[in-house]
């Protein structure tokens, strides 16, 4: 655990110090983007964030795979190295669509091609679970192909959520300490080796995003931009696909630990879905939405969820975005809750929880009609 705690710590100080460089180094290259129709805000900001989290993320790699513990396992100096090359691919495709605004195909041939460098480096899902209760293993081709739509899919739903000051980046470090959680406590649980790929980028994931929500949080001094998104995104899935590949299923599920079923192996799949819940939400409503009005899908519009709770129902913009954290660490939390101490006490605090979380939403909106000042 210290050494997790280390390589946090190095991750969120070092993109800490790189967000005022980022900031500074995209004002000097023009990455400031006129305001559009669809943002809230009201005055230029630089928007390339993403250059501090690329730093931070390295700086945690790097220091990890030199430490006693973490370090001594190839397996993960192997895994490093490969989300070191597809986060700094991804991440310079966001980068330069920050400062020329590429267009969809080009943006879709970049990650398609970070997605491929994870696979080749071996970060693929073996296995998916079927309706009845059974396993389907996945041939290379099928577990290539899959593990490149999971990180594509992941990719672009945090880029949509980031609408407002600090939301992706809260979001994802939500979902990122709900995911260490689970796994480190997994491992705990089950006598296993606590030194995975899987709680290494969750902790990377968690400090970067700590380190960033200071320059970011309302009111912003730099956005996370399209590199940063892009970034967290694929690290997101990633910890995903290498956990659920590092675990052995018929393990879990095994008659020694049948109390515990077949549901804390599927928890890897099922938790990024949970934290992501409202991005992926609002990526399929929009879609819907603007087919139907002949827009471009990748159109943009002040419709997103986010969207609608600050200028619709009237919360801040501070407001809106503590009540999307609200609900991303209570889907986050309550699945790792309830999926690994299944009682009727937990389910009951859920549910509790759950109220008073719609309670916040529908009820405490502070309307504000002028822009607060930046």
């Amino acid at each position: 655990m210290r050494e997790y705690v280390l390589v946090l710590i190095v991750a969120a100080a070092t993109t800490y110090l790189l967000g005022g460089v980022a900031r500074r180094f995209a004002a000097r290259i023009g990455a400031v983007k006129p305001i559009r129709d669809r943002d809230v805000h009201s005055v230029l900001m630089p928007r390339l964030g993403g250059i501090a989290v690329l730093g931070g993320v390295a700086a945690g790699f790097v220091v990890a795979t030199h430490l006693p513990f973490l370090g001594m396992l190839p397996e993960i100096k192997e895994d490093a190295w490969g989300l070191l090359i597809a986060g700094f691919v991804i991440a310079v495709v966001g980068g330069v669509d920050d400062v020329v605004d590429l267009d969809a195909l080009t943006r879709l041939a970049g990650q398609v091609v970070a997605a491929g460098i994870l696979v080749v480096y071996g970060v693929q899902l073996n296995w998916l679970p079927l309706p009845d209760g059974t396993l389907l293993s996945l041939s290379p081709a099928q577990s290539a192909v899959i593990s490149a739509l999971i990180i594509i899919m992941m990719a672009n739903a945090v880029n949509f959520v980031d609408g407002l000051d600090g939301l992706a980046a809260g979001v994802v470090f939500l979902g990122a300490a709900a995911f260490f959680t689970y796994s480190y406590g997994l491992t705990v649980g089950l006598s296993l080796n606590r030194a995975t790929t899987a709680t290494l980028v969750t902790a990377i994931m968690a400090g970067a995003c700590l380190g960033f929500l200071p320059h970011n949080f309302f009111p912003a001094r730099v956005f996370l931009g399209d590199s940063g998104a892009y970034l967290l995104g694929l690290l997101l899935a990633a910890s995903t696909i290498s956990l659920t590949g590092w675990l052995d299923p018929s393990v879990m599920s095994s008659p020694q630990n049948e109390s515990r079923s077949l549901l804390p192996a599927l928890l890897p799949l099922v938790l990024p879905i949970a934290v992501m819940a409202l991005p992926f939400i609002d990526l399929l409503l929009a879609v819907i939405r603007r087919t139907k009005a002949g827009q471009s899908p990748f159109a943009a519009d002040q419709k997103h969820l986010h969207h609608r709770l600050h200028l619709e129902l009237g919360h801040s913009h501070k407001g809106a975005v503590l009540v999307m954290y609200l609900w991303a660490g209570l889907l986050a939390f309550g699945v790792v809750v309830i999926g690994l101490w299944a009682t009727w006490v937990t389910a009951s605090i859920v549910g509790v929880v759950v109220v008073a979380a719609i309670a916040c939403t529908a009820l405490l909106p502070r309307r504000n009609h002028l822009p607060h000042p930046r």
